[in-house]
Protein backbone atom coordinates (compact mmCIF):
# COMPACT_ATOMS: atom_id res chain seq x y z
CA UNK A 1 0.00 0.00 0.00
CA UNK A 2 1.74 3.40 -0.66
CA UNK A 3 2.70 5.91 2.22
CA UNK A 4 1.83 9.49 1.90
CA UNK A 5 4.19 12.19 4.22
CA UNK A 6 2.46 15.79 4.74
CA UNK A 7 2.39 17.93 7.65
CA UNK A 8 -0.58 18.09 9.62
CA UNK A 9 -1.34 20.96 12.24
CA UNK A 10 2.08 21.19 12.66
CA UNK A 11 3.53 17.87 12.92
CA UNK A 12 4.55 15.14 10.48
CA UNK A 13 2.37 12.30 9.58
CA UNK A 14 2.76 9.03 7.35
CA UNK A 15 -0.25 6.79 6.43
CA UNK A 16 -0.69 3.88 4.54
CA UNK A 17 -3.22 3.92 2.38
CA UNK A 18 -4.41 4.26 -1.26
CA UNK A 19 -3.98 7.32 -3.62
CA UNK A 20 -7.48 7.95 -4.16
CA UNK A 21 -9.12 7.98 -0.68
CA UNK A 22 -10.14 11.31 -0.29
CA UNK A 23 -7.93 13.58 2.42
CA UNK A 24 -11.00 13.58 4.73
CA UNK A 25 -11.54 10.54 5.16
CA UNK A 26 -7.92 10.32 5.90
CA UNK A 27 -8.32 13.05 8.93
CA UNK A 28 -11.21 11.73 10.12
CA UNK A 29 -11.02 8.13 9.86
CA UNK A 30 -7.17 7.29 9.90
CA UNK A 31 -5.79 10.03 11.92
CA UNK A 32 -8.28 10.60 14.02
CA UNK A 33 -9.17 14.52 13.43
CA UNK A 34 -12.59 15.27 13.54
CA UNK A 35 -12.80 18.84 13.64
CA UNK A 36 -13.55 18.75 9.89
CA UNK A 37 -16.71 17.73 9.08
CA UNK A 38 -18.53 15.30 6.35
CA UNK A 39 -21.29 17.84 4.82
CA UNK A 40 -21.37 16.65 1.29
CA UNK A 41 -18.05 15.10 0.03
CA UNK A 42 -18.31 16.71 -3.13
CA UNK A 43 -16.79 20.71 -2.36
CA UNK A 44 -20.69 22.20 -2.20
CA UNK A 45 -21.38 22.36 1.28
CA UNK A 46 -17.91 23.52 2.49
CA UNK A 47 -17.83 21.81 6.20
CA UNK A 48 -15.00 20.36 5.79
CA UNK A 49 -12.80 23.43 4.93
CA UNK A 50 -9.42 23.15 6.57
CA UNK A 51 -6.31 25.31 4.70
CA UNK A 52 -3.36 23.65 2.99
CA UNK A 53 0.00 25.81 3.20
CA UNK A 54 -2.20 29.32 4.56
CA UNK A 55 -5.18 28.40 1.66
CA UNK A 56 -8.50 27.47 2.23
CA UNK A 57 -9.32 23.70 0.91
CA UNK A 58 -12.09 21.36 0.87
CA UNK A 59 -10.52 18.03 1.68
CA UNK A 60 -13.37 16.04 0.61
CA UNK A 61 -12.05 17.11 -2.54
CA UNK A 62 -8.77 16.23 -2.81
CA UNK A 63 -7.17 12.66 -2.83
CA UNK A 64 -4.70 11.73 -0.61
CA UNK A 65 -2.31 10.98 -3.55
CA UNK A 66 -2.39 14.67 -4.76
CA UNK A 67 -1.03 16.06 -1.35
CA UNK A 68 2.64 15.96 -1.20
CA UNK A 69 5.78 15.96 1.48
CA UNK A 70 6.06 19.80 1.75
CA UNK A 71 2.29 20.30 2.04
CA UNK A 72 0.80 21.47 5.59
CA UNK A 73 -2.34 20.91 6.26
CA UNK A 74 -4.16 22.73 9.52
CA UNK A 75 -7.67 22.16 10.74
CA UNK A 76 -9.78 23.50 13.42
CA UNK A 77 -7.65 21.61 15.62
CA UNK A 78 -4.88 23.15 14.24
CA UNK A 79 -5.51 26.84 14.15
CA UNK A 80 -4.64 28.32 17.77
CA UNK A 81 -0.91 26.57 17.20
CA UNK A 82 -0.74 29.12 14.40
CA UNK A 83 -1.21 32.06 16.41
CA UNK A 84 0.64 30.78 19.16
CA UNK A 85 -2.67 31.03 21.78
CA UNK A 86 -5.09 28.64 23.39
CA UNK A 87 -7.95 30.12 20.79
CA UNK A 88 -7.45 31.79 17.43
CA UNK A 89 -9.14 35.31 17.51
CA UNK A 90 -11.80 34.28 14.93
CA UNK A 91 -12.81 31.21 17.44
CA UNK A 92 -12.53 33.99 20.16
CA UNK A 93 -14.91 36.12 18.11
CA UNK A 94 -17.30 33.46 17.59
CA UNK A 95 -17.81 33.22 21.36
CA UNK A 96 -17.98 36.47 21.49
CA UNK A 97 -20.77 36.93 19.11
CA UNK A 98 -22.02 33.61 20.28
CA UNK A 99 -22.56 32.56 16.60
CA UNK A 100 -23.33 28.59 16.93
CA UNK A 101 -26.51 27.24 16.93
CA UNK A 102 -25.92 23.44 16.33
CA UNK A 103 -22.32 23.87 15.17
CA UNK A 104 -22.16 21.58 12.65
CA UNK A 105 -20.74 23.82 10.24
CA UNK A 106 -18.36 25.83 12.36
CA UNK A 107 -15.04 24.56 11.99
CA UNK A 108 -15.42 24.85 8.63
CA UNK A 109 -16.92 28.86 8.42
CA UNK A 110 -14.16 29.56 10.92
CA UNK A 111 -11.27 28.02 8.68
CA UNK A 112 -12.70 30.23 5.49
CA UNK A 113 -13.07 32.94 7.46
CA UNK A 114 -9.69 32.99 8.42
CA UNK A 115 -8.11 32.54 4.98
CA UNK A 116 -10.78 35.55 3.40
CA UNK A 117 -9.09 37.69 6.11
CA UNK A 118 -5.59 36.62 5.41
CA UNK A 119 -6.19 36.68 1.68
CA UNK A 120 -7.39 40.32 2.25
CA UNK A 121 -4.29 41.11 3.84
CA UNK A 122 -1.84 39.71 1.99
CA UNK A 123 -3.50 42.05 -0.95
CA UNK A 124 -2.64 44.96 0.84
CA UNK A 125 -6.03 45.64 2.56
CA UNK A 126 -8.84 44.86 5.42
CA UNK A 127 -12.10 42.27 4.84
CA UNK A 128 -14.29 43.91 2.90
CA UNK A 129 -18.67 42.95 2.47
CA UNK A 130 -17.39 41.96 -1.02
CA UNK A 131 -15.41 39.19 0.35
CA UNK A 132 -17.65 38.20 2.88
CA UNK A 133 -20.22 37.74 0.10
CA UNK A 134 -17.47 35.38 -1.74
CA UNK A 135 -17.27 33.08 1.37
CA UNK A 136 -19.47 30.02 0.32
CA UNK A 137 -19.76 27.28 3.56
CA UNK A 138 -23.44 26.86 3.86
CA UNK A 139 -24.89 26.83 7.49
CA UNK A 140 -28.92 25.52 8.05
CA UNK A 141 -29.19 27.30 10.90
CA UNK A 142 -28.80 30.29 8.93
CA UNK A 143 -26.26 32.30 11.29
CA UNK A 144 -25.03 34.03 8.60
CA UNK A 145 -25.64 37.66 10.22
CA UNK A 146 -23.73 36.69 13.25
CA UNK A 147 -21.15 34.73 11.54
CA UNK A 148 -20.36 37.86 8.77
CA UNK A 149 -20.55 40.00 12.60
CA UNK A 150 -17.90 37.66 13.94
CA UNK A 151 -15.64 37.78 11.11
CA UNK A 152 -15.09 41.37 11.55
CA UNK A 153 -14.82 41.06 14.83
CA UNK A 154 -12.14 38.38 15.00
CA UNK A 155 -10.32 40.20 11.82
CA UNK A 156 -9.60 43.04 14.01
CA UNK A 157 -8.19 40.72 16.57
CA UNK A 158 -5.89 38.72 14.15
Amino acid sequence: MPQHTFKLNGRLVTVDIEDDVRLLWVLRDVLGVDGPKYGCGINVCKACTSHINGKAFNPCSVRVGDIQPTDEVTTIEGLPATVGRDLHPMQEAWIEQDVAQCGYCQPGQIMAAVAKVEQARAAGREIADSDLDEIRNICRCGTYFRIREAIKAGAKNM
